[in-house]
Parts: C-alpha cells; structure tokens; sequence
C-alpha cells in the first residue's frame, strides 16, 4: 500500500532542472508580476473605452457612416449625393459606355459630272474628354491668334472627297444618273407583255421566296389559290392567311425608342496609383463626399480598413438617367484579383454581392494609354487640351486646325479647361483604324465648354459649291465680322470723349486702339470690297476701308504699310492679312486705329450687335436639314428644340 511519505518520496528531493544555470522562480515574485499586468491592463482598457467613447459622442462625424445610419438620411441630403454628369474631375474609363472612338460604315453620294456615285466608306466619331491626360502623337503649333484667325487661301473650286451621308446602305459603288422622263417618246425598246401563263408560272417558281419584311409569308392571300390547285378538292381560302415562319423560342417585339430618360448603366473605373483612403479616391473622381463617406462605410468593415492600397482599382456600377447618376454596385480589386462587392438590395441599403462579370476595363486601368484626368489644379489651356485629344484621337493636325477656327469667335482658347469640357467630331478615314488622313473632311463638332454648347455641320451649298459649316438652324459658325483686328495687339483706347494726345483738347474718339509692335500683321475682319487704300490727309496716315455686306463698313488707320493687292474694287475675306500696324499719320506711337461704320454713323467697335454670318434659304436650308437629320440619326442625336413663333 501506497503511504503518504512513499508519495513524496517518489517525486524525488532534488530540486528542478533549469537552463543557463538559473535559480527557480521565486514566488512572491511571480505574484508581483501578475499584480503589475493586470493593473496595466486595467489603465490601458479604460484609456481605450474612453477614446471610443468620446469619438462616438463628439467625434461621430469623424467616422464612417454605419449601414443603418446611411439608409435613414433625410431625402435633402440624398438629393445631395447623385451624381450630376459632367461635374466629375476625374474621367476614369466608363467600360459599360459606348466606346469613345467608333468606326462605321456609311453610305456617301458625291457628284462627279452628269452622274451621283454612291459608295461605302468608314466614319470615325470620338468622344473626348479634353481635360484628360492625352499625349498628342506628334508636335503641333504654339499658340497663335494671328494664325487662329487669318484666312488660308481659298482653292478654286473646292474639292469634294466625301460628299453628302446617302440616305440608303450600298454594298458596293453604285453610279446614279437623273434624265428627264420621256413624256412624248423613249428611245428606250418597250418589253412585250407577259402572258397569263408565263405570270402563273413566275407566281409558281417564286412564291415560295416571297418575304414579307424578316419573316417569310406562308400564303399569297392576295392570289387565288384555287388557280394552283393540282386536285379538284375545295380550298380553303381563310387557311395560313396570317402563318408566319418564325424561329423557335423567340418573341418579336416593337424597338424600344431611346430618350434622353431611358436609364442606362454603366461601369466607372477609378485606378489608385498611390495609397489612398476610399473616401479620397472617391471625392478626387468627382463624387460628393457625403456620398464617399456613405460607400466607404460599406467597404471598410469588409476589406479591413479604410484605406486602397497602390495598385488597387475601385469598380462603381452607375445606373444613369437623364443628367443624374445612382451608385447601385460597388468592388475592390488588389491589381486583377477580386476582393469585395457590396449592391444595394430592394430597400436601397447596400449588402454583399458577388463579383460582378469581367470586364477589360479593370485589367487595363494602369495601360499608360489610360486616359485619366488629373485634378482640377493645373489643367492645361483649351488651346493645348484640343490639341492634344484630337491628335491622340487620330486626327490631323490641319483637321484640328480647322475645328480651332471655327471655335474661335465663342471659345477662349487661352482659358484654363475644365474638367467637363468635351470635344466630339465625325469625320472620314481611310480604313478601320480610325486615323485621319489628309483627303479626310470633317462632318460634324460638339463641343461643351462649360456651360456653353456649340454644335456645327459641314454643308456644300449647291448653287455656289461653297463648303461651310453650319448651326443646327442653318446659320453659318463664323462670325460676320470679327471685333479685333489685331489678334496679337493690346486694347489702349475705347470709343468715345478723350483728351487727344497730340491737340491737347478734349475730342471725341471715333474707334478703338489696339496697341502692337511695328510690322504686326492686321486682318480684315470680314469678307468684303476694298473702297479705299492709300494716304489720309486728315490725320489717319495710310488707311483702308472696307464695305461690307448690309451696310457695314471698316476702317484701318495708322498702318504702316498696305499689303500688296489691297486696291479700291478688290475682295478681301476674313482674316486675310490687309496691312501692317505703323504710326503714320497723327500718331504717338505704333498702334491700329481701327473704326467701324453703320449706315454712315461710326459706332463702337466692341458694343454694337453684330449680325450673325450667312444664313441658309430655300432649297438650300432643306437640303441642310435633310443632311443634319442624317447624321443626327446616325449619331443618335436628339433632335434640336423647337421654338416657337408668335
């Protein structure tokens, strides 16, 4: 029997076996160093709670809305958080969108000689957000206003390469010439008429073809179809009147049209480039950030932190209609690799979902060819940002040229760019890489800047064979007559009373004075006939005066020099180089007296109301109409507002 004393001897006398020659514990020790953590412990938790407490109480807006907080927001506050279209300063790539450069073939009829030739050819139309980060493909020229606005030299006859849009799909060229019908005799052989029996036979051996739009007609309800009847048994007349062969499990409906409410989704892919917190990356895109804040909640608790790392790409379903936009799907991914998706459900709460279906557009976020937009701070000038797009688009530099021109009179090209400013073109090309080429023509603009539109459509005008570019209502892009002169030259002098620098008096001051260097170039600042071109003796040193259209005339005084060809009788255009500025005459200094006459009174150059340019009539305004309408229903434009008249 085992006795208490065998016990405690069994478990030996010797004391424990310790590394590095330790002695053991002593006990009271151990218990001190007990006491100590748990009063660490003890300080440490309350510092916490106290932390949290305080930011729940006081620091609450500090953190990220919790889901039932957010789904209780007052409807004010909601109706903060949509997204309004074109208010986003950074354009990531919309992947669910149309793509933003698209080729199409399109039917052209252009007029060579007595015969109209209808031929497919390949369109471009992009869409360019200007702002973006496009690098231009080659060098393109520095900013000019003399280059901007002075006239190249026409061509005698312009050359048409792409005509007018054909109202009807080709597949091959086809040649159209009109004659006059015959209405005494044709020189044309009549065919003889078909015989009853020949119809029957051409009825028997085709009518099993005939179609009726995409369905193919199972019975000839107009034809009697006792005529083809091979047995005397009755017919009846009602059976497969209306039988159409259709495929199997499908449903024909009616087109849904498209309205500018319809909603459409589309995918918004912002890629972070340097470590960042959701709410940044968000609010740096454009999004409000009470809307930010809202979603960032959602994701936080789900990835485990607040912030994305460099190389993550933020992927946010829109659901669009009309000018708003509604956040409906969110997802994180770490470079390809999917992390979390968070949806709204029924109650417009946001929950977890699935990975939503690939798309190209997150695996391609970081192509160096992306164009994303930098903040608003820096942007380029509106001059350099076209440029840039329409180069990087495939545009010609002489093509770009020309949109330059006719922007001029209502874009200020030396502005900052917004980030909503767009720029769309259509235009021909050689094939179906898109890129322009030198016998390329541009058909159609529309640009928005700011909360300016300007939309313009190229029309070749039958009678004079003129190419201009035209309104929505017919009337010409260009300016009637430009108000400067001197593109290069600075405003010194207005119209009105003032002291004259060289009489010492007051007297009344009949134009304006734009200030530039000796030798400047001066353009004439509309189409028109030269009525005078020499010396003044009435103080204006050598001066030209210009008649145009409707009773407007112009005065340039001062110059130092006429260009060569600017006689009395002789044409000018607008912006062709009429002189150089000087200080001939009563003159202090080299500068452009410039005036302008109306009806015989000369008024203020930069106050009085200038007509619009040339204005389509006639058969030519519905020839235009109808070419507008074409290529607004190839674009899918909205047709323009109708005014109404009293």
């Amino acid at each position: 029997m085992m006795t208490e004393k065998m016990m405690i001897r069994s478990f030996g006398n010797e004391p424990p076996l310790l590394a590095d020659g330790r002695r053991a514990p002593d006990r009271r020790e151990v218990s001190l160093r007990w006491l100590s953590g748990t009063f660490l412990t003890g300080i440490t938790s309350s510092v916490l709670m106290g932390v949290a407490l305080f930011a729940a109480l006081d620091g609450r807006q500090q953190l990220a809305i919790p889901a039932e907080a957010y789904a209780n927001i007052n409807a004010e506050a909601n109706a903060d958080t949509d997204v309004t279209r074109g208010s986003r300063l950074i354009a990531a790539a919309i992947a669910a969108k149309p793509s933003d450069r698209k080729i199409m073939e399109v039917s052209t009829v252009v007029h060579e000689g007595d015969k109209e030739v209808v031929r497919r050819q390949p369109f471009a139309r992009v869409k360019m957000t200007l702002a973006a980060n496009h690098v231009a493909t080659e060098d393109y020229p520095s900013f000019n206003p003399l280059t901007i606005f002075s006239a190249d030299e026409p061509d005698a006859q312009p050359t048409v390469r792409t005509g007018q849009i054909y109202g009807s799909d080709v597949e091959s060229e086809v040649s159209l010439k009109t004659v006059a019908y015959p209405t005494t005799r044709s020189d044309l052989q009549v065919a003889p008429g078909m015989t009853l029996d020949e119809i029957e036979e051409n009825v028997r051996s085709n009518g099993s073809i005939l179609t009726d739009g995409a369905a193919q007609v199972a019975a000839l309800y107009y034809v009697d179809p006792r005529r083809f009847s091979n047995d005397d048994n009755d017919v009846d007349l009602t059976a497969g009147l209306t039988a159409r062969v259709l495929e199997q499990n499908m449903t024909v409906s009616a087109p849904e049209s498209i309205t500018p409410q319809t909603e459409e989704f589309a995918d918004d892919i912002i890629p972070v480039r340097q470590s960042t917190s959701i709410i940044k990356a968000m609010t740096d895109s454009g999004y409000p950030e009470l809307q930010a804040k809202g979603l960032a909640g959602y994701l936080s608790p789900m990835i485990g932190s607040d912030d994305l790392s460099k190389g993550d790409v933020l992927r946010i379903g829109i659901l669009q209609k009309g000018e708003q936009a509604k956040i409906i799907r969110a997802s994180i991914y770490r470079g390809t690799r999917h992390l979390v998706t968070v949806a709204l459900d029924d109650h417009d709460r946001f929950v977890a979902g699935r990975e939503p279906p690939e798309i190209d557009a997150v695996t391609t976020a970081f192509d160096d060819n992306s164009t994303s937009v930098p903040s608003n701070q820096n942007l380029p000038r509106v001059y350099d940002g076209i440029y840039r797009a329409a180069l990087s688009y495939g545009m010609t530099k002489d093509m770009t040229a020309l949109i330059i021109k006719l922007l001029a009179s209502s874009v200020d090209f030396q502005a900052e760019l917004r980030p909503t400013d767009t720029l769309e073109a259509f235009f021909s090309v050689t094939d179906s890489s898109g890129q322009a080429t030198e016998d390329s023509e541009l058909l159609y603009v529309n640009a928005r800047f700011g909360d300016t539109q300007t939309r313009f459509y190229r029309f070749q005008d039958a009678e004079d064979g003129s190419i201009d570019y035209f309104d929505q209502d017919g009337k010409s892009i260009r300016q009637f007559l430009l108000r400067n002169p001197v593109p290069n030259g600075i405003f010194k002098s207005g119209f009105g009373m003032r002291r004259h620098p060289i009489l010492g008096f007051a007297r009344m001051h009949t134009g304006v004075d734009w200030a530039a260097p000796r030798g400047t170039a001066i353009i004439a600042v509309g189409n028109g006939t030269v009525e005078k071109a020499g010396w003044d003796s009435g103080g204006y040193g050598n001066q030209t005066i210009v008649r145009h259209a409707n009773g407007y005339e112009s005065s340039y005084n001062h110059q130092s020099a006429i260009a060569k060809g600017v006689v009395p009788g002789s044409k000018v255009r607008q912006g062709q180089v009429i002189g150089w500025v000087g200080t001939t005459g009563e003159s202090t200094g080299p500068h452009l007296h410039y005036e302008m006459i109306v009806n015989g009174t000369k008024v203020d150059p930069l106050r009085v109301r200038l007509p619009g340019g040339k204005s389509l009539k006639g058969e030519a305004l519905a020839k235009f109409e109808d070419e507008r309408q074409r290529i607004d229903t190839l674009l899918g434009n909205q047709p323009p507002p109708q005014v109404a008249s009293k």
